[in-house]
Order: C-alpha cells, then structure tokens, then sequence
C-alpha cells in the first residue's frame, strides 16, 4: 500500500536510560537532540473552538538512541484538544512532511469528508499542503486523534481529545488526568513490518522452552505434555502468540514518558480522581491496574457507563475507558500496565508530592492461549475443561481435529489457516492472562451504557469472519484481503446486526467509523454502546449498527499491521 491507501526496580542500561533522556538529564549522560520534555514541560492543551495544528516531525530519544518522530505542533504525544459538546470545531491542519498525511478522529460522529481517511474521505493533506476541518461536535467524553496514513501512527502521530458535556459531568472530581499508552519502537515501522511479513514470531521471544515442557511434564505426566506439544505442532500454532509485536522492539509510554520517566499525576489524600486511559498504541493491549486501589469504571469509548468496581482492566488498541479512583492514603500508587503478553510494561505515578514513587509490581508469568482460545465452545465442554481436552488424544484424533478447523463453511487455504467450529458468545471472559488471576478483572459483561440504544430494531443481518494466515502474515475479513474485496454497501437508515466471527488465535480490536457499534449480550439485549469492539480469539460478537451516515467509511482492525496487511474494508452507505 501507499501513502493514499485508506488503511522498585532493577533495569539494563537500556531500560535505565529510558525516559531520562529528556530535558536536562539529557546533557548530564551526554545525550544530543532530546527535544521532548515530558518531566519538566507541562502537557500542551488546547481549548478553544478554532484549532491550527501541523504535522511535522521531532527528534526524540526513548532508549538512548535518538530517532525521529512524526509529531503534531513538536509534541509527542499531539497536544490534548479539549471541546465542547455542541460546538461547531474548525481544525487547520498543516502539513510539513515530505510525504502526504492525514488526521483521523478517532470514534466522532462527523460528515465523511471529515473523517481523515485518505482514499475515502479525501485524497489526503499533500506535503506542504493543508487541510480545514470543520464539524460540530453531538457527543462527548474521551477519545482521540491519529494519522491514517500508512505508519505514521506508529512513528508518533496520536494525541488525545476530552469533549466536555453539554450539561456537566456526571461524575464530579476533584482531578482529572489523561493517562494515554502507546507502543514506540526505535525500528522503522516499515522495518518491523517486513519483518512480521518474513516471519510472522519475529518479535516472540516467550515461545515454548525445555523448561517449559519439563514443568508441564512435572505437573501433567510426561505422556500429557508430549501430546501437549505434538497437538499444537500439529496443527502449525504457537500457544504464545499473543502478540505480534512485543518488547522485543517496543518501549512502552504513558503520556509520552517511559517506565523509568514516571509520569506523574498529583493528588491530595481523600480527593477523587479521574484517569481518562486511552490506548493509543499500534499493537498493543494492556492490562492495566494501581495495586491497593479499586477502579471505578464509569464510561466506555467515551460513553458513560453503569459505574462498576474493579481492580483491574483490559484495555484493548483504540478503546477508551474512564475510571474514578479515591486514594486515602497520602502516599504514592502506581499505576501499572502490562503488555497482554508481558513483555513488558508501562508505569506512571499517583502522589501526593512530586518525586515520590511506589512499589512497580513484577509482571505476571506469561500466558498461554488454551483450547478455548482455539476452538470456542465445544459440545461437552465449559470453562477450565476446555483447556487442555486433546492432552490424550491420539494423533489421527489430532489430524480429525485439524479437518474440523477446515470447515466446509470457511476453508484453510492461503488466505486463512484456522476455522473455529463453534463460536463462543459469552462476554463474561476477561480474556487469556487474566482468567481466574485472583483480582476483579473487568469484562464486556460488566459494562452497560446509560443511555438507550440507537438502533431499537433489526432489519438485516450480516456476518463476517475474521481471518489469517499467521504463516503468510495475511489479515481479512472473510478469506478476503482489502486490495481484493467489494465494498461493504448497507442502504441510508436500515439497522443492521452485524456479527463478527474470529477466526483466529488473537483478539482483534474493530473499528466502524462514523457510527457506532451497539454491542448485544448473547440474548441479543443491548449493552453496550462503542465505537472499537475487542474480538477476542474463537468469539463471535454482535452489535446493532444504525446506518444514518451517508458517504465512504472505513472498517478495519486497528492492529495497525493488521490493517495494513488486509484486514479493512469499506463501507459505504447510500
């Protein structure tokens, strides 16, 4: 594709230097260039309803390596935009690269030709060129704003939006912070995607080890963990691909600042807080918690939400959630974000007074994908049976297994490798890593919007499949890649239930632009009003949307790679 296609702690030096590298401490270790200060220079905000932002690029230096990233007015990540809901916006947008660009707005309900997907909604902002746009905003809560041109997201291109409510939060707060994760690689996104395409473990260094098959030996009999492994051998899957992209290359932020930076968020004792988390990586999921402190969720992808307790969250690519937390202590609270596969972490800091830190927990043992996760809901078997059902199988039981996942409805082939038989439907799962880990994890189940849906009724279904081929790192949706698939057409004010199928060993964050996706419980009551749907492995999800948005829209996973690499379509309502 081109630049116009629409899709306490104990640290290495490596680790040490992270985040140090800004500012003043910069010239103290001999650093050149840092031009990013995350510690000692307040966050950009912008509040007005007339906005000039340009697209440049920035010298930075996360690892002790300078690198160039792709910024908005210098800042990485882009100034937070603060609006008001029922204003009309106007946003000037200057272009400064040597290469076309472009700024999506990620989860608002605006006018296609506003959207920021070039090749759709325009043909892009040239270099040198500029852009206005213009839209009056019907909604509000937290969300955010990324290029939709090729890598750019990934090289830094992201900032984050807070749309105040027309009438006043519903939850009053003595404080109110932004806590934005992202994924940074000192690697050229190209480099990082020509690698996946070679070898699509090239970032996996947690896959299976003698170790691990002795200590499976240890606990389940030699003959069980030696079926363990012939089964997943077998049928060609890697029980610890859960991520494409890991820490092998990536360096993960919050607000722009690393691990050992430690952003900083303060308090007083007693006061209530609310942390707007918003998950502006590439590739990345984190499980996020503040250890000793309960969470209390009261909105979704910017939609307020039934408040629920937890202490802890999942929080996929491109969703956002808003938690209110009440520290009575005065003393410092980590918050903690652990990549899904744990290969690392993000950390920012709650505190009383600047400099203080708290304990950085370990990250939890890596998991490992179960039978769950690759075949649903079987006939015959539920919860923690169906980790492990095939461990005495015989081979041609294995191979009779294999024929299941080539299904006549869907076949392997070179465009997908796996067909799940029996979908499971439930949103009670928190997903692979937090099962059963001894906290309240949060899950789909929990979460009810307030407000009623759009979409009352059903006039037309549609099903999609998600699909891979992990061996060939291709994506899509129904065996079929974007540069080979017809456009999605849906007729101006039907409502549709859209189910998607996920054909696939890895959770699949989705994003329709421009309307919202009403997720159903698996009754097919209305939950849950988003805009980014995590599917995850071996699931089937429905949600109502209402077709009200007439124009070209995107519909993509938001793994950037995974979008990159087939799994986006169009979607035009007419």
């Amino acid at each position: 594709m081109n630049m116009q296609d629409p899709r306490g702690i104990q640290l290495p030096r490596r680790r040490f230097v992270q985040g140090l590298a800004l500012g003043g401490v910069a010239a103290a270790l001999g650093l050149r260039h840092a031009s990013l200060s995350a510690k000692t220079m307040a966050r950009p905000e912008l509040r007005d309803t007339h906005f000039d932002l340009a697209i440049g690029e920035c010298a930075v230096d996360f690892t002790g390596h300078q690198r160039v990233a792709t910024v908005v007015n210098g800042h990485l990540p882009a100034p937070l935009l603060r609006w008001r809901q029922g204003d009309t916006i106007t946003l000037r947008v200057r272009n400064t690269l040597a290469v076309t660009s472009s700024i999506h707005w990620h989860g608002i309900i605006l006018p296609a030709d506003m959207d920021g997907v070039p090749g759709l909604s325009f043909e892009g902002i040239p270099p040198g060129g500029e852009f206005l746009y213009r839209f009056t905003v019907n909604q509000s809560g937290t969300y955010w704003y990324h290029s939709h041109s090729r890598f750019q997201e990934q090289a830094g291109l992201y900032g984050p939006i807070v749309i105040e409510p027309r009438g006043g939060e519903r939850h009053a707060v003595d404080r109110d912070y932004v806590v934005m994760l992202n994924d940074w690689s000192d690697t050229d996104p190209e480099r990082i995607y020509a690698n996946l395409k070679k070898q699509s473990d090239y970032y996996n260094t947690g896959q299976p080890t003698v170790g691990d098959f002795l200590r499976d030996a240890h606990r389940q009999r030699v003959r069980s963990a030696l079926a363990k492994q012939r089964m997943w051998q077998q049928m060609r899957m890697d029980p610890t691909d859960l991520s494409d992209v890991s820490a092998a290359t990536y360096t993960y932020l919050i607000n722009g600042t690393t691990p050992s930076g430690n952003w900083e968020a303060l308090f007083a004792a007693g006061e209530r807080i609310r942390l707007r988390f918003i998950n502006g990586s590439s590739m990345s999921f984190f499980d996020v918690r503040i250890p000793g402190l309960k969470m209390t969720v009261v909105a979704a992808d910017g939609q307020d939400v039934e408040p629920v307790s937890v202490e802890e969250f999942r929080i996929g690519t491109a969703e956002t959630l808003d938690v209110i937390v009440q520290p009575a202590a005065d003393r410092a609270w980590t918050i903690f974000a652990q990549s899904a596969d744990r290969s690392g972490y993000a950390r920012a800091t709650l505190t009383p007074r600047a400099g203080m830190v708290a304990e950085v927990p370990p990250l939890d043992p890596r998991p490992r994908l179960s039978m769950r996760d690759m075949m649903g809901q079987m006939q015959g078997m539920a919860g923690d049976s169906m980790k492990m059902p095939m461990a005495g199988m015989p081979m041609d039981g294995m191979h009779g297994m294999r024929n299941m996942l080539a299904a006549d409805a869907l076949k392997t082939g070179v465009e997908t490798d796996m067909r799940v038989p029996h979908p499971r439907t439930n949103l009670d799962d928190p997903g692979v890593g937090l099962r059963d880990n001894g906290r309240r994890v949060l899950s789909y189940a929990d979460l009810h919007s307030i407000d009623a849906p759009i979409s009352p009724h059903v006039d037309r279904e549609l099903t999609l499949q998600l699909t891979g081929n992990m061996q060939r790192y291709l994506w899509s949706f129904d065996a079929t890649r974007f540069s080979k698939a017809e456009p999605l057409r849906l007729r101006a004010g039907e409502h549709l239930r859209i189910s998607l199928v996920n054909d696939t060993m890895m959770t699949h964050p989705v994003h329709l632009h421009g309307m919202w996706s009403e997720l159903e419980n698996p009754q097919g009551e209305f939950q849950l009003r988003k805009h980014t749907v995590m599917v995850q492995p071996a699931q089937k999800v429905s949600y109502r949307v209402s077709a009200d948005a007439i124009g070209r829209w995107a519909y993509h996973c938001h793994l950037l790679y995974h979008m990159e690499a087939g799994m986006f379509r169009e979607v035009v309502v007419a």
